[in-house]
């Protein structure tokens, strides 16, 4: 599993970090910084979580 970001879409509403704050952060720009872009299966149900509800769409998942 590999996470992606679309800059274009994201504004900071930090849906993420609150659903899986060990692959996602707020970053200086305001905008989501992944921290972690393969996460472990371990935390593959929190990083769905995320991108499920991100109120711009702005994560997804790309299988390996």
């Amino acid at each position: 599993m590999k996470v992606r970001a679309d800059y274009g879409l994201c504004q900071g509403h930090a849906e993420c970090t609150v659903e899986a704050p060990g692959v996602f952060a707020l970053g200086e720009s305001g905008q989501v910084q992944i921290l972690d872009e393969t996460p472990p299966e371990s935390l593959a149900d929190q990083v769905k979580a995320a991108v499920r509800y991100c109120p711009t769409h702005a994560l997804r998942i790309e299988d390996d």
